[in-house]
């Protein structure tokens, strides 16, 4: 009997969302009766606000939601994120030059399907969020880590992408602010970056999708807005998810030169074609109605924020580099690395995430998702009471 053909090589090298894992391993320990606290998942507590709801609940009255739309997406909601863009990112596009996805990841692997091609290096600053180098894979490329580490603030510098630049190198990844380090680069770091990458013709990708939550007067220039003329080489991936707390909808997009965008198109009609209707009509409520309760949110992340640093910065052996964004802090554990906590001796962050999952009931994220070990990433997008307790937890397990 002839034996089965294999599966895909190239899918069966793809590995788990680091996060997700986490964050499923901390909730069914929860289902268990186990008193985790988890900042495993970059997710909001908050509700969706209830304007965005009722828009979704409107457009359940309109037969014409319950039908094909085009692909890219509702006409007026690309409208909606060209004036977005324009507005945050200082990119003046055409509707024509949007695509609306599945949340912010498909457009994540969108814009890689679009500009990578075989053998493509793409650089990659480190740390970096768990699903690039997979997304990078799948087209092919092969992403080269370029790591700034806590005495940087987790910054890349253009010396550093020099020396990691290579003929091969057709691709950079800019992230600002960061997930998984809050990491936000300056003005004018960020021009330095850009003119770079426009100086090499290199393509960016930057996801901007923490763009909004800012903090300590920190402005998160579109690496677009610093470097204009770079936007003939740039495709710029958003969503509603963060700022939002829209998270389930699963609405993103992506914005480029028209060239990029009609290849990521004729992709997205084959892939997914239209995302969900009442969704859109969410996310358009979302963009054009009241800001006011997503700077609420902002400013309770900003809370949270100085709340976990100061807290994690009375551990000893723990290093924090304050983040001015996202809802993250990234800090360094290599001081509790080697030496015996409650009869276990940690060499890594992965085996001292396993410790304080064990012994304090604290999900965490380790630096291995990220990158190089010696790192935990901690979400701080959980309720202020559980955020305090959890921390404590460290402090008493690293006392």
């Amino acid at each position: 009997m002839t034996s089965r053909a294999p599966l895909s090589r190239k899918l069966s090298a793809i590995a788990e969302s680091a996060t997700l894992k986490v964050d499923s391993k901390a909730k069914a320990l929860q289902a268990a009766g186990r008193p985790v606290i988890s900042y495993a998942a970059g997710e909001p507590d908050f509700a969706t606000p209830q304007f965005i709801v009722d828009a979704a609940a409107e457009a359940l009255a309109d037969p014409a939601n319950f039908r094909y739309t085009p692909a890219v997406g509702l006409p007026v909601l690309r409208e909606a994120i060209a004036a977005k863009t324009l507005r945050d990112s200082g990119l003046e596009v055409e509707a024509s030059q949007v695509i609306v996805t599945n949340g912010g990841k498909q457009a994540v692997y969108q814009a890689f399907q679009t500009v990578v091609n075989p053998g493509d290096e793409v650089l990659l600053p480190a740390p970096y969020w768990t699903t690039y180098p997979e997304a990078i894979a799948l087209a092919d490329g092969t992403p080269v880590e370029v790591f700034a580490g806590a005495d940087q603030d987790y910054k890349v510098t253009v010396e550093q992408l020099e020396a990691a630049r290579t003929d091969r190198t057709t691709t950079l990844v800019f992230v600002s602010p960061s997930n998984p380090t809050g990491a936000v680069y300056t003005p004018e770091e960020t021009k330095a970056i850009g003119d770079w990458a426009l100086a090499h013709g290199l393509w960016v990708i930057t996801d901007e999708i923490y763009q909004n939550l800012v903090y300590d007067g920190a402005h998160a220039a579109s690496i677009v807005e610093a470097v204009p003329d770079l936007a003939g080489q740039t495709i710029l991936v958003n969503g509603v998810a963060k700022t939002y707390a829209m998270t389930g909808w699963r609405v993103g997009w992506m914005v480029g030169p028209a060239d990029a965008i009609k290849v990521a198109a004729n992709l997205q009609s084959h892939l997914s074609s239209n995302v969900n209707n009442i969704a859109q009509r969410a996310a358009l409520a979302a963009l054009s109605g009241p800001q006011d309760e997503a700077e609420g949110f902002r400013l309770a992340f900003d809370r949270r924020r100085r709340l976990i640093v100061s807290e994690l910065a009375k551990i000893p052996g723990v290093t924090v580099p304050e983040p001015l964004g996202a809802f993250y802090v990234y800090p360094d554990v290599t001081g509790l690395l080697g030496r015996e906590w409650r009869g276990k001796t940690p060499t890594t962050s992965l085996e001292l995430a396993d410790l304080i999952l064990e012994e304090a009931e604290v999900a965490v994220v380790p630096g291995e998702a990220f990158g190089p070990s010696g790192y935990l990433r901690l979400s701080y997008a959980l309720g202020d009471d559980q955020l305090l307790e959890g921390v404590q937890r460290l402090q008493r397990l690293f006392a």
